[in-house]
Order: C-alpha cells, then structure tokens, then sequence
C-alpha cells in the first residue's frame, strides 16, 4: 500500500489549526505567568486581604456623593522650569520606551485588565477608579491616596490619562526577548501596566509603591514622617560607636534566599558578621510595635538588604540608616534603585557566596573606616535627599505625564468606574489607616513647578549600566585577593 501525500489543501488547514493552537497556548501561558505569584507573601494577619476591598469601599454612597460635591475646577497656575530632576527620573522614558513607536491605544489598555488590580482613569483633574480584584492589605487603597495627594499638590496639570495598575508583589508584563515564541511576542505590543518594581524579564512601568504614604498593617509611617525619625536616629548614634558587625531583621519566609541568609547568623562554629533577627509580626502586633522602629534600628555599622518575593520596601529604609548597605544582587528593581552605585551608595554582596562575602565586607570596612563611612553617607544621602516626598511627587508627575503624551486617544469614564477623592476616602477610614492618611496628607497646592526631567539618553543609560558591572567585577577581585591572603595564613 503506497504512501498518501497530503494535499495542499490539508496541509494549510494543517497549518492554520496548528497556528491556532499557538495563540491559544500562548494566551493560556500569559495566565500564571501573570497571576502565579500575585501574592506569594506570609501573612501574619490570619487573611490574605484587608478587611475591606477597595470595591467596597468605592461602593459606599457616602463617598459618591461626596466626591459628586466636589466640583469647583481649581486654579491652574503657571511656573518657571524647576531645577534637573535627580538622575535617576531617567529611567522613565526607557520603561516607556516599549511604546514609543506604536503608542498606546484603548485597547492595548484593556489587554492588561487580566493583570491589573485597578484601573485609573483621570478626567479633568478628577480621579475614577474601577476595581478588578482585590489586592493585599491596603497596598491599592494607600496608591490610590498618594495619586489624589499627587492631583493636590500640582492640581490642574495632571493631564486626562487611562491606566492599568497591578499592586502584587512580582512584575505582570513578560519582555519580548523572554518569551518561549519570540517570533509570536514581536506581533504584539506588552499591555502598559505600572507596577512597584520590573526586572530584566518584565516591561512592567515602574511607580512609587504604596509604603510612601504609610503601611498601616506594620505601623510603618509616612515617608515624610519617617525621614524625619531616620534623620534623628542617625544622630543619636554615630556610626564608630555601633556595633561593628552587618544587621539584619525582617521575615525569611517568603524567599529561600532570606532563609539562606540566616546561615550567616553567629553560631557555636562561625561568625560571619552578622546579626540575624527573624522579624515576627503577629508578636509585634501584642506588643504594640515596641520592637520594629526602623528609626531604633541604626545601631550596627552595617545594613543587609535582601529581595523578599520580589523587590522590597525595606531597600529604602535600610539605605537611610549612614551605615553602609550591604547589598545581594538584585534581580528586581524598583523605580529609584537602578541608579544606586556599587561601591558609591552600597556594597554589593554575593548570592552564591553569601556568608564569606558578607564576613569580607564587614572586615573590609572596619579596616577603611573612612571608606565605608563614605559610602554610608552617600547611600542615605541619596534616599533622604534625592528621594524626599517632593521628589517622589515629582516622578509621578512626569512618570504619568509622559504617559499619557503617548495615548492615542482621549480617555473617557468607565460606566463601572467610581470617583474617588480626598474627601471621601479619609472620611471613611478610622484607626492607623485615617491616621496615616491624614498625616500624608500635602498642605495645599505647591508653590513651585516640577524638576525639569532630563531629555532621554539611552548613552548615559549604558554608560551607567558599564560602571555598575566594573564596581562588582572590582569587589569581587578584592574578596578573592582576600581569601587568598587568609588561605595562605593557615
């Protein structure tokens, strides 16, 4: 019996059906890609959400009907160029850079609905939001409340915008290079999704997270608030009379690195450094948050930092403290870090070598103090000037701004979204909540415009990307010559 050759016919229905299949796969693959890890995070509280959802919340006719009330259009009023914004608003036009040829349309909006927690939508300076699900804690309700400060403190020239915003903990929005069928990626542009933190694989559009208005659950306060506090216990003891070893307290559960950490911890057998403290919430939580004052917490000459799920808010804090930090390699980035220099604002610290790495760096320092005081200070320099509350405001500013210069149409209210304002959200909180909002709150319109955002400059960018590598190839080669020498003592 001969063999049957397939007609043509065959072969492209063939064709076509495999093709289908593809997208199919490729759709279904979008899936946990996407929503896998949303919320991978212990959670000491007893649920996995707050106790109301953002939904609920914008569902009260008490809040509608304020936020209708409010209606009188505020005075838009016109200032000079600002100074250059810090280096590090830079990055703003390369998380944008995916859209700079196509734009972005409606429906490239809509495609990342199945990512987002909410979507915003601004209208003449007002503000509507309509819920998808719920997010962790209070993250959506407090990103929420620091866009409305946002809207107050430069009322008027936040322009008409339409966004999708995702309040997990790891980036939605895969890279086209690190997708299984690159050729299929290229047809299609990523869905514009703001997120807290991207890494090398994501396109996610980095914002300020949450925490900068206050994390009520954890009763950390207000940045504003917080430099203060950082400012203070940095005075109150300097860094030759902390203790001469690297600190670190936080929850090792939500990423094996964490737990790997505490290998490093002072045993019977070894001491690498440093002093590990497993951060329990629900006792902290008893005890009325006696024991987890991050402005108590700068007494050691050397701060940890390591990525929990993702990023972490922790960077920020540990960097305040004029202790030099001592890094992990990082694999997510949130929008301020990818400008921090190893070697000038921290001390970068191997993953794969942790416990040595982390004993040469302490002992590195102890031997240059003047050195490693340096790079303290630069570090918290940077976080509590570079990164003070209007500088923050003002990367949303442009952040946003530049976003919606590329929309290729005018944003109108979803019929499911809801108004939100000042007003109405602070009116229906009570507790820590209603606390930290108030105490967020900005004090009227500013008097002076926005920094002046650097043009893009993808050379610089590079440039920057190059140091970064030669200041950890340069360390590396310090802690081999290190090792050596101490090899050769025994």
């Amino acid at each position: 019996m001969g063999l049957k050759i397939p007609s043509p016919v065959s072969i492209a229905i063939s064709f076509f059906l495999l093709l289908g299949v593809l997208f199919a796969g490729f759709q279904w693959l979008d899936q946990p890609f996407s929503a896998g890890k949303r919320y991978f995070f212990w959670n000491p509280f007893g649920g996995s959400h707050s106790s109301d959802s953002l939904a609920a919340r914008l569902a009260g006719e008490h809040g509608l009907l304020f936020c209708a009330n409010t209606t009188a259009a505020a005075e838009v009023r016109q200032f000079p160029p600002g100074p250059s914004c810090p280096d590090y608003f830079r990055w703003i036009h390369e998380d944008l850079r995916p859209w700079n040829r196509s734009g972005i349309t409606r429906e490239m909006v809509e495609s990342g609905k199945k990512l987002a927690d909410f979507r915003l939508v601004i209208v003449g300076g007002k503000a509507y939001v309509e819920t998808y699900r719920r997010s962790f804690q209070t993250r959506d309700l407090f990103t929420i409340w620091g866009i409305l400060q946002l809207l107050s403190w430069y009322p008027g020239h936040i322009p008409d915008l339409d966004l999708m915003f995702n309040c997990g903990d790891v980036p939605m929005v895969p890279a086209a290079g690190f997708w299984p069928w690159t050729w299929i990626r290229k047809w299609r542009v990523p869905a514009p999704v703001f997120h807290y933190c991207a890494d090398d694989a994501s396109q996610d559009i980095v914002f300020p997270d949450w925490s900068f208005w206050g994390w009520a659950e954890v009763n950390i306060k207000p940045w504003k608030l917080l430099v203060k506090e950082l400012r203070a216990g940095n005075e109150k003891t300097k860094w030759k009379e902390r203790a001469r070893t690297a600190y670190w307290k936080g929850n090792p559960y939500v990423s094996r690195t964490r737990r790997d950490l505490l290998k490093c911890n002072l045993s019977e057998s070894h001491d690498w450094n440093a002093r590990l403290y497993i951060q329990n919430w629900e006792e902290e939580i008893q005890r009325g948050f006696k024991q987890s004052n991050l402005a108590d917490q700068c007494t050691h000459r050397y701060k940890i930092y390591v990525e929990g799920v993702a990023w972490s808010v922790s960077r920020k804090y540990i960097l305040a403290c004029d202790s030099p930090t001592l890094s992990m390699k990082d694999r997510y980035y949130d929008f301020f870090s990818r400008s921090l220099l190893p070697g000038q604002h921290f001390w970068p610290i191997s993953a794969d070598n942790k416990c040595p790495s982390i004993k040469f760096a302490v002992d590195w320092g102890n031997s240059h103090p003047q050195k490693a005081q340096e790079i303290g200070k630069a570090g918290s320099s940077f976080i509590l000037n570079d990164m003070r509350m209007e500088n923050v405001y003002d990367y949303m500013f442009h952040a946003l701004t530049e976003y919606a210069k590329l929309l290729r149409y005018k944003p109108t209210i979803p019929s499911a979204a809801k108004p939100v304002c000042l007003e109405s959200m602070a009116s229906s909180e009570s507790g820590r909540v209603k606390e930290f909002m108030i105490e967020s709150m900005v004090e009227g319109p500013r008097n002076a415009g926005p920094c002046a955002l650097p043009p893009p400059d993808s050379a610089a960018v590079e440039s920057l990307t190059r140091r970064k590598k030669e200041s950890v190839k340069q360390v590396q080669r310090w802690e081999r010559e290190g090792r050596d020498r101490w090899n050769k003592r025994r």
